[in-house]
């Protein structure tokens, strides 16, 4: 699975979204411009200890990632989208796109992707989830739709065991 942040503006956010990542073994890809720089403290600080093993590629904008990823299937997750994010099928392999937290992705991207633009369903009170959120949100659904591949799915408790 790819995660893809479309100009994200703030670490924290990208550092928490490189940590669901690192944690899902999903690649995070980051078109530029950045609102950051990726030395920040805040993005080691909210991806722990983890920013180390993420798998991270970076682009200098949305034409080099689509030269870079010629045959990816790209969901645009947006607010101004026609279909709900659960009610689509994810490949494995499928990258999910967010973009930048002041105003997600540009509709001139968005309008040639109508077909494979997804969205949170959500009240009219405010505009948007907060972008770390809807990665976590929409990523989990797309694992679970391919049965948590590769991912452990049962616990252990530290110093006593579950009751039979």
């Amino acid at each position: 699975m790819n995660i893809v942040l479309h100009q994200p503006e703030i670490p924290a956010n990208t550092g928490n979204i490189g940590r669901t990542c690192v944690a899902t073994g999903t690649v995070l890809h980051l078109i530029e411009p950045l609102g950051f720089s990726l030395s920040e403290k805040a993005i080691k600080r909210a991806g722990m200890d983890y920013w180390e093993h993420l798998d991270v590629r970076r682009y200098m904008n949305f034409q080099e990632f689509l030269e870079k990823n010629p045959n990816a299937k790209i969901w645009m997750a947006t607010t101004k989208a026609k279909h709900v994010y659960s009610d689509v099928k994810y490949g494995p392999d499928d990258y999910i796109m967010f973009g930048k937290e002041s105003a997600g992705i540009p509709e001139e991207i968005l309008v040639d992707y109508e077909d494979t633009c997804v969205r949170i369903p959500m009240l009219d009170k405010i505009r948007s989830l907060n972008l770390s959120n809807s990665v976590s949100i929409v990523l989990y659904e797309a694992l679970r739709q391919n049965d948590f591949a590769g991912m452990k799915t049962e616990g252990e408790l530290h110093r006593l065991q579950w009751k039979e």
